[in-house]
């Protein structure tokens, strides 16, 4: 099996000497004193969709959740870039306003506001690159259910008003936990068609799905965890490809 365990590069090199627009270096995070991201390493150039994978407890969302630097879990060691700037040493607000969000499983939709004004609420001003019209260009269920309270909306609806939410603040990198938890497969499709359509216009992202056919038929590149380390990192071919790879560490 073509396992490809990846060295411990420079943070600001990808593989080849070029820059890296993302890289990930060495982390190490916990959860009190339980070890759950264990030296982990990848990169990801601009513009490339990254699927984050593994058994549940691999420790995806962990690595996802210290990227975006939030308080839980606790990253003890490594250092994170995004654009050449060390990401590892901001506050999770200043990682924020550097341009990294992250779409948590529950969508965090707030009661009470409609679709236009979450959006509203999240957007940056003025809007460099994505005003409220631009957003409904590209989710227009979410144009036909702008005065509609968000809550309200069905679970694949909710789930494109976080995704544009995100856009709103015109971020550099677009981190999403399960996007299609709970999702109808036609509703997969179409958010698919969605994240293709911003990998079109230059949005790097890092998705952790437990539907990981689906997150290697749209994604650029694969990185696999087991246990809290990487055991893989290479195209998202080369694990659709490798069917023993994806029984041992994915169970498909």
């Amino acid at each position: 099996m073509s396992n490809k365990r990846v060295p411990k590069n420079p943070p600001h090199k990808a593989k080849g000497g070029a820059p890296a627009y993302f890289s990930c270096w060495d982390l190490h995070a916990y959860y009190g004193e339980s070890y759950i991201v264990q030296g982990v390493s990848f990169d990801v150039r601009e513009g490339e969709i990254l699927a984050l994978l593994g058994r549940n407890g691999a420790g995806k969302t962990s690595t996802l959740r210290s990227i975006a630097r939030t308080d839980d879990p606790q990253m003890r060691h490594g250092e994170i870039w995004l654009d050449h700037k060390p990401v590892h040493e901001m506050k999770t607000y200043q990682a924020s306003q550097h341009g990294i969000a992250l779409v948590p499983e529950d969508r965090a939709i707030i009661p009470g506001l409609t679709v236009e004004e979450s959006l509203i609420l999240s957007q940056i001003a003025p809007p460099k690159g994505w005003s409220i019209e631009r957003i409904y260009e590209h989710f227009p269920r979410l144009a036909e259910r702008r005065t509609q309270e968000a809550i309200t909306m069905s679970g694949g609806e909710q789930q494109m008003l976080a995704v544009a939410r995100a856009l709103a603040r015109d971020i550099k990198l677009l981190l999403l936990d399960e996007p299609y938890e709970g999702l109808a497969p036609v509703i997969v499709q179409e958010i698919e068609r969605i994240l293709e359509n911003i990998r079109d216009l230059g949005m790097t992202t890092i998705i952790v799905e437990q539907n990981a056919i689906a997150a290697l038929q749209l994604a650029d590149r694969a990185v696999i965890l087991d246990m809290g380390q990487l055991v893989f990192d290479g195209t998202a071919q080369e694990v659709l490809d490798n069917e023993e790879l994806r029984h041992e560490y994915l169970a498909i």
